[in-house]
């Protein structure tokens, strides 16, 4: 099983955690955080991003950092070797909760997926009332999408 680090400025990375842990309790040892605290050293960071990746004892691991270009990026940067680690900036929920879903695949796969939940969940939403609901009726126009 792939193990998951998550990379990304403080609360962000324990908060996904703990939301991925609410919808998938049972993932606790294959997802880490590490929150990367405003005035730490970036060294200091990546130490405790290489003692992460011991804690989590897999062969192969997914990297997911916030902000692309930003010091958790940079870390995980470092870490990722292209054969064993993957890098996906710019996490949200959405994308780390299909990353636990997938975990079982490749490392390749896995990366592709995790890209893929992070950006097709990403959607505008109008203030119109919510299909197969009674309520005030709109004309529809060329905007309206259906799913």
């Amino acid at each position: 099983m792939i193990g998951i680090l998550i990379i990304a400025h403080t609360p962000l990375a324990s908060a996904l955690r703990d939301c991925a842990l609410h919808v998938f309790p049972d993932c606790a040892s294959g997802v880490l955080a590490l929150d990367v605290l405003p005035d730490e050293p970036p060294e200091q960071s990546l130490a405790k991003a290489r003692a992460s990746l011991q804690i989590l004892g897999t062969d192969d691991v997914l990297l997911l950092s916030d902000v692309f270009g930003a010091t958790p990026c940079n870390v995980a940067q470092q870490l990722n070797d292209g054969v064993h680690t993957r890098l996906v900036a710019g996490v949200n929920l959405p994308m780390l909760l299909r990353s636990v879903c997938y975990r079982h695949e490749s490392l390749e796969a896995l990366a592709i997926r995790a890209h893929a939940g992070g950006t097709q969940s990403i959607m505008p939403v109008g203030s119109t009332a919510p299909q197969n609901q009674t309520g005030k009726r709109h004309a529809t126009s060329r905007h309206d999408h259906q799913q």
